[in-house]
């Protein structure tokens, strides 16, 4: 992940953070609620889209390949909670999906960051 992917994730995460938050009145129209977190949610999923290489040989191989198995994985289920923001008549249920969702975005890209720090520490030596 370069700097400019990280500041893209991060501001994407935040984006469809604020927007789950947003107002939900009971009995009010959600529309535009539902409209804005699918606006969110794909420049969540574009993020993710855009994150892409890592180590392609050596022994942070097998950790690169099971992050992009991950990054499929948090896709597919950004595009099956897509059409459930705008139809499912349960919004609590979607949203609180929604924000698991992007609690395990987070933790995948901890890991990105962590093996983006490993691949530079092989490089340099390490710290002994």
């Amino acid at each position: 992940m370069t700097v400019t992917t990280i500041a893209g994730m991060t501001g994407a995460m935040q984006g469809l953070h604020v927007a789950l938050d947003g107002p939900r009145l009971p009995g009010a129209p959600l529309g535009a609620w539902r409209w804005t977190v699918r606006q969110r949610m794909a420049a969540v999923r574009d993020a993710l889209v855009a994150a892409t290489g890592g180590p392609e040989e050596g022994w942070l191989a097998a950790r690169n390949g099971t992050l992009l198995r991950e990054r499929t994985s948090l896709l597919g289920r950004l595009s099956v909670l897509g059409p459930l923001v705008l139809e499912s008549p349960d919004v609590e249920g979607v949203r609180a999906d929604l924000l698991r969702l992007l609690a395990d975005i987070s933790h995948h890209v901890q890991r990105v960051h962590d093996l983006a720090y490993d691949d530079v520490e092989l490089e340099l030596g390490g710290s002994e």
